[in-house]
């Protein structure tokens, strides 16, 4: 039983095996699309296929990034309050030093 393909249910779905699709004779000759090379289609969906696998990966790679800048952030701002609160030690101390200089001047 040797049954030809139609357009609904081709004998292959593989692109290159199917027969290429002839002009038709009621349409005018310049107005058919000239054919092309099906590799190219192949190839860009195999492109296609290959970016949307790598979509995940740049993904992580982005959201990772966003982290480690965020984590500088935070580390930053730590360092800014360690630095601030120092200081108010320091200058504390710098006037109870003052205060004990005038005291013993005082006395």
């Amino acid at each position: 039983m040797n049954i030809r393909g139609t357009i609904d249910r081709p004998l292959t779905h593989d692109p290159k095996k199917q027969a290429p699709m002839k002009p038709s004779t009621s349409e005018p000759a310049g107005s058919v699309t000239p054919d092309f090379a099906s590799t190219g289609a192949n190839d860009s969906r195999q492109n296609r296929t290959r970016e949307m696998q790598l979509i995940p990966e740049a993904l992580a790679r982005a959201h990772m990034h966003e982290r480690l800048h965020q984590a500088e952030q935070e580390r930053r701002a730590m360092r800014l309050v360690t630095a601030r609160r120092m200081q108010r030690k320091a200058e504390r101390a710098s006037m109870r030093a003052r205060r004990a200089l005038a005291m013993a001047v005082m006395q």
